[in-house]
C-alpha cells in the first residue's frame, strides 16, 4: 500500500527539548521525506526553536509556530490543528519530542488511518506496552485508563495516550474553539468528542519508552484537571452539550 505521507503532518509540541530537536527532525525526515512536521514552540529558553530555524534553512516541509511562554500541551495541538485544517493535510499526527513515541510507527498509524477516522497507538493492547516506567507511574496511568473508559463508556483501552493521527475529517467534527482540557485529559476529550460523533476508532499496539532525555512535565495540577474534567465530558454528553 502506497501511504499519503505527502497529505500527512505531525505536530509536535515543544518546550525545553534542546536534547531532543536535531535528533527528532532528523528521525522524522530520514524516515518519511515527504511528510510534513509542525513544531509548536512554547518560548524555550534552552534554543530549542533556533535548532528548528536551522533545518528550515535546507527542509520546506519543517514549519514553527512559536508562542510566548509555556502554554500547555492541549492549547499547542489545536493551535497546530487549526493550521492544518487551514492547509491541504488530510492525516494529522499528535506525538511527542522526547522518542517516547517512536517515529518509526507513524507509518502504522498512517495505515490504520486509512480504515478509521481516529487512531490510537496504544500502550495498553496486546499487554502492557510500556518500558522503564516506575511502577507508581504506571499503576496511575493504566487506573487513568480504566476510571475514563468506566465513566465515559468509550470502548479504548489507552484514552490518554499522546501518539495519535486524526483525519481530516475527525478534526472537522470536533469545534476546537470548545475544547475545555489543556493537561492529559485533553486527549481523552478529542477521543470522546470524536466517537461521541459516530466516527471509527481504532487503536494500534505501540511500545512506549520513557523519555530518553529532559525532564518529565506531568504535574499534579494535570491529574486534577483529569479526574474532574472526565465527569464534565460525561455531564456534557448527558445534557446534549457535547460539541
Amino acid at each position: 500500500m502506497t501511504l499519503p505521507f505527502n497529505k500527512s503532518l505531525i505536530i509536535i509540541p515543544t518546550y525545553n527539548e534542546i536534547d531532543n530537536i536535531d535528533k527528532m527532525i532528523k528521525t522524522v525526515f530520514g524516515l518519511y521525506p515527504q511528510i510534513h512536521l509542525l513544531i509548536i514552540e512554547d518560548g524555550s529558553p534552552d534554543g530549542t526553536a533556533e535548532v528548528v530555524k536551522k533545518h528550515m534553512e535546507t527542509n520546506k516541509n519543517l514549519h514553527i509556530i512559536e508562542r510566548k511562554g509555556k502554554l500547555g500541551l492541549g492549547t499547542a495541538y489545536l493551535t497546530g490543528f487549526k493550521w492544518a485544517l487551514e492547509r491541504e493535510f488530510d492525516f494529522v499526527f499528535e506525538m511527542d519530542c522526547d522518542f517516547s513515541h517512536d517515529p518509526a510507527q507513524v507509518k502504522d498509524l498512517l495505515e490504520a488511518a486509512q480504515n478509521a477516522e481516529l487512531v490510537i497507538g496504544s500502550r495498553y493492547i496486546d499487554g502492557i506496552r510500556i518500558i522503564n516506567w516506575p511502577f507508581r507511574r504506571l499503576l496511575l496511568s493504566y487506573c487513568a485508563s480504566i476510571y475514563t473508559r468506566f465513566v465515559t463508556g468509550i470502548p479504548v483501552f489507552d484514552t490518554t495516550g499522546g501518539f495519535k493521527c486524526f483525519t481530516r475529517k475527525a478534526l472537522e467534527s470536533i469545534n476546537l474553539s470548545n475544547v475545555i482540557s489543556n493537561g492529559y485529559i485533553f486527549q481523552l476529550e478529542l477521543n470522546y468528542k470524536v466517537w461521541s460523533k459516530g466516527l471509527r476508532v481504532t487503536e494500534v499496539p505501540i511500545i512506549f519508552y520513557e523519555r530518553r532525555d529532559g525532564q518529565s512535565k506531568m504535574g499534579k495540577g494535570i491529574i486534577f484537571e483529569a479526574f474532574f474534567n472526565v465527569l464534565k465530558l460525561r455531564f456534557h454528553k448527558m445534557m446534549g452539550k457535547l460539541n
